[in-house]
């Protein structure tokens, strides 16, 4: 399979995830503390991704310059655009259905705020896998598991603003086959790239996680479990480098 193709396919995967979260808030009840659970160990497993899989690799690559650079510029960069988003009504895009907001036009924004959260993951995605670096079972099950709580939470306030479910299919699957797309991206593109900038993209899309997960997944996990969110983030970070010893 080209690399690209391997690409492309993890990327989905990964972003599958979405149809599932929205499945089951369209079909299901969840209460609030379960959404937060699941959101709070999904950022556990995925600051470890990124710290072992993206940061580390890359520090093989260049130096603390082109790391902390990317690092920041990433982070910089959705942080701006997180800011600009809020404004459209997603400010709270990943929190329980029973605190989302629920207006008509919602829809559009959240699948703004959806793309934003993925598009760092689904590059480091294709890079990773074109260029040889460690796709880990870590990485793919973080990113397949932080994107539920959004999905579920957002299809259940749609839902209730008079949304059907051939919208949902549609938000959702769109949103999973981009996903795809920014892989493939990131491999065909920054693939081949010299070691220092793919360095410098994998630390950018590091730094664009980790403020996803600082200003997203943590604050909403914390508006439910509060104290334990702390608990069920390191019970994730210790799940996601337990995978990744017993694949080395």
């Amino acid at each position: 399979m080209p690399l690209w193709l391997e690409a492309g396919a993890w990327g989905l995967i990964a972003a599958s995830a979405l149809l599932l979260g929205s499945a089951l808030g369209w079909f299901i009840y969840f209460p609030p503390k379960v959404v937060a659970y699941i959101m709070a160990f999904g950022s556990g497993v995925l600051f470890a991704a990124l710290s072992f899989d993206l940061v580390d690799g890359a520090l093989a690559e260049a130096g603390m310059g082109w790391i902390a650079g990317g690092f920041m510029l990433g982070a910089a960069g959705f942080s701006l655009i997180n800011h600009w988003l809020n404004t459209s009504g997603v400010k709270h895009r990943k929190r329980s259905h029973s605190q989302q907001p629920a207006a008509n036009n919602t829809g559009v924004a959240i699948a703004a705020g959806t793309l934003l959260d993925g598009l760092p993951e689904s590059i480091a995605i294709g890079l990773l896998v074109a260029s040889g670096g460690k796709l880990s079972l870590a990485t793919i099950a973080a990113i397949f598991i932080s994107n539920i709580p959004e999905a579920l939470s957002s299809t259940a306030g749609m839902r209730r603003a008079g949304h059907g479910g051939w919208f949902m299919l549609r938000l959702w699957g769109g949103m999973a086959v981009l996903s795809g797309v920014f892989a493939i991206i990131g491999a065909v593109f920054f693939g081949g790239a010299p070691g220092h900038i793919k360095a410098l993209i994998t630390c950018i899309a590091a730094g664009g996680i980790f403020a996803m997960l600082v200003e997203t997944m943590i604050p909403e996990a914390f508006a439910e479990t509060h104290e334990l969110s702390g608990l069920i983030a390191a019970a994730g970070f210790i799940a996601a480098v337990t995978m990744q010893a017993l694949e080395t």
